[in-house]
């Protein structure tokens, strides 16, 4: 049922009060001269006539009790008539509340019909008469003037929650918003119906957007496209979203979606040229099956793969008035649907925070916005859909309100509703973030337009999401090769006489009067020659087709990038760090240890990696870059060695000192995050993406941790610069050392990084040295926003954060640089006489070192046939320094690679081939670490402590020379 018949009564009886007055002013103007109001009221007062007076009342007279008259009639009505007003108030909030179950939003009335007894008078005993005698004041307090008894009270909100629209707002909290909802159902969206030229242009639309898929149907026969046919409304709906926000004042208006139509969004919405998509279609894999991937990529070279046409993003811009241009981004995609959402979600804060002074960011909501277009299967069933809307409310995420459209064709591949979900809703996993939902038919285009203008108004109002559920269905299979009737044979019997959503809606203003057929058919013949003229064109180009080719620059490496910082600079900046406002409590035991680095930086003083990090951002925000950190214990960090923010602990008022560093020329943002890893780095990596400019790090309570966001590491992190040329310079922080915590708290799955390390896409380091973090951190923030920018993934300590030994001299920070290699001090001073050369990474490094018992730094004479070398970088590999290295030693023996995680993770896998093809034939390469394990480590401090113990003792014994110990050096 259209969104118009809510009701087929006079539209004068929706305005009461002052708005009836000025209805009434517009219609003495419309007398006087009709030219001089807007069309739509013209046509509203030729069609309906005057509205009625303002001052018209019906009395409705309440029964007395029996015999009773007069002044004592208030306080003797009736009590079984005050007990029908109580029920007609139930039936009212049950209309409300229920009467989204009897919506007509079913385009091919394929849900059996709910019992809805609750929304019948009946139900509660309420005859006609009853409810004729009731005045309609008593239970809708804010019905129009012209509706004056209960019976009509009734009518006019059945007509609006039980017909085009199924409004769920029952779950809204605040009553300001739930109040605001229900006048708007009630009276605000029939009031703004759509003029004649609104109607027409919608009808092209969506004209355009059927002829554009049958289009494709015929030209490339047996192509996937993921065709939107079936939900067609979707692209009139963004419309309609994006012209409403841009006149809100949007610069940014961010948008995410899965594959199905939107290669039909990227056209209308987001205007690429047909050229182009017909030109990616007429390029696809039926000629080159050796150079192009199955479904057709934009191209294959070395360094850029590409990507299917339907996961591409595009970018447009416009201009809604003459001081605001608006540019609208539909982000890239893969096949994974909803892990999207954080993406956008992030690009749209990072569009919105201001970090051009210091302090945290300050977001103005206004300035960008979200829509986020969802499946009805995925919503359901992807717990990423959760883990964003969470992020609604909370200080570091928020964006003042999301815009979610569920395209709602009641299958996920093969499966239906009744299979995938467990809710009577594809939505209703939104109920439990107050989330407001409106359910429309996708074949009802008015109706879904105005559940979106309520959405603008929502968020414009309110600042928070907002979601409408667009049911449709799907024309063909999961794509257009597939034949769905094999799994839904009674649906597609339907579907092939069901007109599309331009049919029907051609014949509804065909029945108005406010087109001709022979009109609609010129719409259609105009659309089919634009269509017709740019294949011709694409044709006509073929010759001049070249393949994309990825900048070989891009593969280029800045060699010196300088990090080190005067001295005197960073005494001054330690200085500010140490001071908080006064009478400021901090804690007594944090105090004492934060005052301890006052002495830090001098003579004969260290460093340790808390105040290493401290410096590097502080210096980083002198030089103007901003930083974002976030993760769920980044305030402290998980092993308490941050403390950026800092805690009254009388006030529980919190302050950090970076926020109020003199020197800082950026914002520094700081966030505990929310307990969830895909969701949360899905955000940071957008945030990045969209603020190159920005240093942005995540940091995982631990290492392993991040194997819940396997999804975004493998498809956005890895893969999107090869993909989509979509660069990113984010930080990741992994905690990872085997220590005895038991197998979720050992390793961050170093192995995994190194698996997804080609084509220069990342850097992955394992540090052993304050100074080495500091010069790293500023050296991933003077690359991020040139080519040379690469996620930088790091093995953070744990346990090494208080170990002395990773403390550094103050000349490091202020002469110093990273270095990609470290080799052991006190060990290989005499070349001649070293056997065996250690290649390690990371914390077992250390453990050798203090095997070594080394005095002054110095190995006794003993240690001469040994040297060992840790590898900080191990992607790229430096293999130049390791080449050197060993040449340096004319008498090696062997080659020794010890690690403390089992054999078929870590490094062993990665690096083995690296250092075979530098060493001679009659140099052995050996392998020393645990065997291969199936878990990452024992959960036994006892076997953990005797297994650590026999790596070290095998590695650093000169009988064990080219000798393989059980587990060692084993390829099974």
């Amino acid at each position: 049922m259209s969104a118009e018949n809510n009701s087929q009564k006079s539209p004068w009886e929706l305005y009461y009060g002052p708005n009836l007055g000025y209805i009434e002013e517009m219609y003495e103007a419309f007398l006087q001269n009709p030219e001089s109001v807007e069309p739509a009221f013209r046509d509203s007062f030729a069609k309906w006539g005057p509205p009625p007076s303002a001052g018209a009342v019906v009395s409705v007279h309440p029964p007395l009790a029996s015999g009773i008259s007069g002044s004592d009639s208030i306080k003797t009505i009736d009590p079984a008539f005050l007990k029908k007003i109580v029920d007609a108030g139930k039936l009212v909030r049950n209309i409300r509340t229920y009467g989204h179950l009897a919506a007509d939003n079913d385009p091919l009335g394929l849900v059996a019909p709910p019992d809805t007894r609750l929304l019948e008078p009946q139900t509660f005993k309420l005859s006609q008469d009853d409810l004729e005698s009731i005045p309609a004041s008593l239970i809708w307090e804010e019905a129009p003037g012209t509706i004056r008894t209960g019976a009509q009270a009734i009518a006019h909100l059945k007509g609006v929650y039980t017909n085009s629209f199924g409004f769920e707002f029952g779950h809204i909290h605040a009553e300001d918003e739930r109040i605001w909802l229900h006048r708007q159902a009630e009276i605000g969206m029939a009031s703004k119906q759509m003029s004649a030229k609104e109607r027409i242009a919608l009808l092209d639309r969506l004209i355009a957007v059927e002829q554009f898929e049958t289009f494709l149907h015929r030209a490339f026969v047996g192509q996937k496209r993921f065709s939107i046919e079936g939900t067609d409304t979707l692209v009139p709906m963004l419309d309609e979203i994006v012209r409403e926000l841009a006149h809100d004042g949007a610069k940014h208006i961010l948008m995410g979606m899965a594959h199905r139509g939107r290669l039909n969004v990227l056209t209308h919405v987001l205007g690429k040229p047909y050229t182009a998509i017909f030109s990616e279609f007429h390029h696809s894999p039926n000629k080159e099956k050796d150079l192009f991937p199955s479904e057709g990529a934009m191209g294959i070279n070395i360094g850029w793969t590409g990507d299917v046409k339907y996961h591409l993003g595009a970018h447009r811009s416009l201009q809604e008035n003459e001081t605001v241009e608006t540019r609208i981004s539909l982000a890239n995609n893969p096949s994974h649907l909803e892990y999207v959402n954080p993406i956008v979600e992030g690009y749209t804060r990072a569009a919105q925070d201001d970090r051009s002074t210091s302090g945290y960011p300050k977001p103005d909501f206004g300035s960008a916005a979200a829509i986020l277009m969802h499946g009805d299967a995925a919503f359901a069933g992807e717990g990423i859909v959760g883990e964003t809307l969470n992020f609604k409310k909370l200080p570091g995420y928020e964006n003042g309100g999301t815009i979610h459209i569920i395209v709602n064709n009641r299958l996920g591949f093969t499966t239906e509703s009744s299979d995938s979900r467990s809710t009577y809703y594809a939505s209703d996993l939104a109920k439990g973030y107050e989330i407001p939902i409106v359910h429309v038919s996708a074949d009802d285009p008015e109706a879904c337009i105005a559940a979106v203008r309520m959405a603008c108004e929502y968020r414009q109002k309110f600042h928070k999401d907002f979601l409408i559920d667009m049911i449709g269905y799907r024309r063909h299979g999961h794509n257009e090769t597939d034949d769905p009737e094999t799994t839904q044979p009674l649906l597609y019997q339907k579907l092939r006489k069901h007109p599309v959503a331009a049919r029907i809606y051609g014949e509804r203003l065909k029945e108005k009067g406010l087109l001709s057929e022979d009109q609609i058919a010129g719409m259609r013949q105009a659309g089919l020659a634009k269509l017709q003229a740019a294949l011709d064109e694409v044709k006509q180009n073929d010759k001049e087709y070249k393949q994309p080719k990825i900048d070989e620059k891009s593969k280029r490496r800045k060699k010196d990038i300088v990090t080190s910082v005067p001295l005197k600079k960073l005494k001054e900046i330690n200085e500010e760090l140490l001071k908080w406002p006064e009478g400021f409590n901090v804690y007594e035991k944090l105090e004492r240890i934060l005052m301890r680095r006052s002495t830090a930086l001098e003579n004969g003083s260290k460093v340790d990696w808390g105040l290493a990090e401290t410096l590097a951002f502080a210096t980083i925000l002198s030089d103007g870059t901003p930083i974002r950190l976030s993760g769920q214990d980044s305030e402290r960090a998980t092993f308490a060695f941050r403390n950026l923010v800092l805690h009254d602990v009388e006030t529980n008022a919190t302050f950090s000192p970076l926020h109020k560093l003199p020197q800082a020329n950026a914002s520094f943002a700081v966030h505990n995050s929310p307990l969830a890893e895909a969701s949360v780095l899905g955000f940071d990596y957008g945030y990045n993406v969209f603020s190159p400019e920005t240093l942005v790090i995540w940091e995982a309570q631990y290492g392993d941790f991040a194997n819940c966001a396997q999804v975004i590491i493998d498809q956005f992190i890895t893969a999107g610069r090869v993909k989509w040329s979509q660069k990113s310079g984010l930080i990741m922080l992994l905690p990872h050392g085997y220590e005895g915590q038991g197998p979720e708290h050992s390793s961050a799955k170093l192995e995994r990084f190194l698996l997804l390390a080609a084509e220069d896409n990342l850097t992955i380091v394992n540090l052993t040295s304050a100074a080495q973090y500091f010069h790293l951190l500023r050296r991933q923030a003077a690359i991020i926003n040139t080519d040379e920018a690469r996620p930088l993934i790091v093995m953070s300590p744990k346990s090494l954060i208080r170990n002395p030994s990773i403390t550094s001299d103050p000349t490091e920070f202020s002469h110093g640089k990273f270095k990609l290699v470290l080799e052991q001090p006190g060990l290989g001073q005499r070349p001649d006489q070293v056997e065996r050369l250690i290649f390690c990474t990371g914390k077992v490094a250390i453990d050798l070192e203090t095997a070594l018992e080394l005095k002054d730094g110095q190995a006794s004479d003993a240690w001469n046939w040994l040297h060992i070398v840790r590898v900080e970088q191990l992607y790229p590999f430096p293999k130049t320094d390791i080449e050197e290295i060993i040449k340096r030693y004319p008498k090696l023996k062997e080659v020794l690679w010890v690690q403390e995680e089992p054999q078929n993770m870590g490094a062993w896998n990665y690096v083995e081939p690296r250092i075979r093809a530098r060493v001679t034939k009659e140099t052995t390469v050996r392998y020393i670490g645990r065997p291969k394990r199936s878990s990452p480590a024992s959960g036994f401090q006892y076997v953990h402590n005797m297994e650590q113990q026999r790596i070290i003792s095998v590695a650093l014994n000169r009988s064990t020379l080219t000798t393989t110990t059980k587990g060692e050096n084993s390829h099974e």
